[in-house]
């Protein structure tokens, strides 16, 4: 499993365009990758920010997500003022979800997802391991 919270602060004036590629990249999301067991998007409450909850089946699912077409289609960038990626462990008895867990890209992943691999690696926090 590969389940993280993403924090996100907005370029002033960018909240609206956000929010309709927040909706497209949920609906796509949703209908074309079967590893995806949540995605969400909310409002923080510091002006600007928004909270992205995703999990997938597994990192290879996360890779995928990151390097689908319907990923790399808008202009996420152009958005974005600041990103701070969380990596989550399921409570195992109070979660539906399976731990986080680490996996190696496949010999034949591609220079994308190899640098989003680089980019954004699963961070196992070693106090996770102590109370599974």
């Amino acid at each position: 499993m590969a389940t993280f919270l993403a924090k996100i602060k907005i370029i002033e004036g960018k909240e609206a365009a956000f929010e309709a590629t927040a909706r497209e990249m949920f609906e796509a999301t949703h209908k074309h990758e079967k590893s995806c067991r949540r995605y969400e998007y909310w409002r923080g409450a510091e002006p600007r920010t928004y909270y992205c909850l995703e999990s997938f089946d597994d990192y290879l699912g996360f890779m995928s997500h990151q390097t689908s077409p319907h990923h790399e289609a808008p202009d996420f960038g152009s958005m974005i003022e600041n990103l701070e990626l969380e990596w989550l462990d399921p409570v195992q008895g109070a979660s539906d979800l399976v731990p986080t867990e680490p996996q190696a890209l496949p010999d034949d992943a591609n220079e994308l997802m190899q640098q989003y691999a680089g980019d954004m690696p699963v961070v196992m926090q070693e106090w996770w391991r102590a109370v599974r």
